[in-house]
């Protein structure tokens, strides 16, 4: 059978280049079948880390697109150590994507892929321009907050895992009404695009389970209790496709103690036994 191309979109500064890696070869691991095509949009990543990375996705039998883009427009806008000027770019992939790309999924290079995303792929987004899940956590006071923050009625969708309709986007997301809301509210941003993601769009996201697509994994004790007992190690390895290893330590950091550090770990070691 000869399925699409799934395209997958990645956004990142050279230090994520291994968790990269890690997670390009976690997906091929649990989707055989599918055909990828790697979309990375950067400004600073040298030429010699691009070729290599292209030799890994050759390895991986990925359609490999680097795209390197002017980061002098982002230079005003509010950036953190964690959230480099990179997260931005998915916003406005759509200004350096081909034209003809009509939908593409992006991943956080955090996460870990454990089961197939072809569901993921071809989910009917209902009108809507983008599909993402919220992180709600067990009382849903962060939803709370955050909507009295960014004075919005919707979920606060995170923005580590979306499938994006591009035409749409092509449609409705301009550069403008990015910099004004950076220009007016820089001081409000905690999570500077993830912010900018749900005050201007929040109302065009389809809401997709997070324990299927955007499983946080410092919450872990959440999904259990909410589940009463049934999300647990087991379901997770059987039932989640996409994990994310949200906030800090990350599973590559020596004192990450979270409950699928090892997973990841398991995926890192394959990375350097086969393809270093």
């Amino acid at each position: 059978i000869i399925m699409e191309e799934i395209n997958i979109l990645v956004t990142l500064d050279k230090s994520y280049i291994k968790p990269l890696k890690v997670m390009l070869l976690s997906l091929k691991a649990t989707n055989v079948d599918c055909r990828f095509s790697i979309w990375l949009l950067h400004d600073s990543i040298p030429e010699a880390e691009i070729n290599h990375l292209r030799g890994f996705t050759d390895k991986l039998d990925y359609d490999f697109h680097p795209l390197k883009i002017d980061a002098t427009y982002w230079q005003t806008a509010p950036t953190l150590k964690q959230y480099p000027t990179e997260m931005y770019y998915r916003l406005l992939c759509t200004e350096y994507l081909p034209a003809d790309l009509e939908r593409i999924i992006y991943l956080d290079p955090d996460t870990l892929i454990l089961n197939p995303i072809e569901a993921l792929w071809s989910i009917d987004l209902k009108g809507n321009m983008i599909a993402a899940a919220s992180h709600l956590g067990l009382t849903g006071i962060n939803q709370t907050i955050n909507n009295v923050r960014l004075r919005t009625k919707s979920e606060y969708f995170n923005s580590g895992v979306m499938l994006l309709d591009l035409n749409k986007m092509r449609a409705k997301v301009n550069k403008s009404d990015i910099l004004d809301l950076i220009k007016d509210h820089a001081k409000e941003l905690v999570l500077p695009d993830q912010d900018i993601l749900n005050y201007l769009y929040g109302n065009q996201i389809l809401s997709i389970p997070e324990e299927i697509w955007n499983f946080d994994t410092r919450a872990n004790i959440v999904h259990f209790a909410k589940s009463r007992g049934q999300v647990d190690t087991n379901w997770v390895i059987a039932n989640t496709s996409i994990l994310h290893f949200c906030g800090r330590p990350k599973p590559w950091d020596k004192h990450s103690i979270n409950r699928f550090t090892i997973l990841y770990q398991h995926y890192q070691r394959i990375l350097e036994l086969n393809y270093n």
